[in-house]
């Protein structure tokens, strides 16, 4: 179902889809747990409705994500991991720029994040709004705030991409040959 335009959301489900499927770092740390084994690898297709990561909702220039926090994200005091969070600045940027129409969303050139609080602990959800505040022909820049399941504001990032080569051949919510779609209802 490729060279059909997609609603935001389904668009910005199906950026995720190929993160998740071309990517080093995000299935590890926001997909499902499994082995990598051949046996286990061909039963990934069980597995996808237990990713850690969720689109709950886009639209342009704005994507909610949630994270259901795992051991995986912790460090030795068993709340998240800075870390973890400096990944989602830098994954909720780039699907900021693709809630703007883009399925390619070019690369980092900076990356701030500001931590205020705890973000929550294995079990807990942790809440993070991303948006392309401004996009162009050359640069994004977007920015990530992230609450606890008490609503506070735990975190907040900064993430400029450079876009230029993204814009190229692109069509707006448009994903490109033989791109996996994500499924319209979860």
């Amino acid at each position: 179902m490729t060279g059909v335009k997609l609603q935001p959301t389904r668009f910005v489900r199906s950026v995720l889809k190929s993160f998740m499927a071309e990517s080093g770092l995000e299935p590890r740390l926001f997909g499902p747990h499994v082995s990598r084994s051949p046996l286990i690898v061909r039963s990934l297709k069980l597995l996808t409705r237990e990713v850690k990561l969720r689109v709950v909702n886009a639209s342009k220039g704005r994507v909610d994500l949630e994270l259901d926090i795992t051991k995986d994200h912790t460090n030795r005091l068993k709340i998240i991991h800075g870390g973890t969070i400096a990944s989602l600045v830098d994954l909720g940027g780039s699907l900021a720029v693709a809630s703007q129409g883009l399925y390619a969303t070019g690369v980092s050139t900076d990356l701030n994040v500001t931590y205020l609080k705890s973000g929550g602990k294995v079990g807990d959800k942790l809440q993070a709004v991303a948006e392309c505040e401004k996009i162009g022909p050359t640069l994004a820049f977007t920015k990530v705030t992230f609450t606890n399941p008490l609503g506070e504001l735990v975190a907040r990032g900064s993430h400029t991409k450079y876009v230029k080569a993204a814009w190229k051949g692109s069509h707006p919510y448009t994903p490109p040959e033989g791109a996996e779609i994500a499924d319209e209802v979860d």
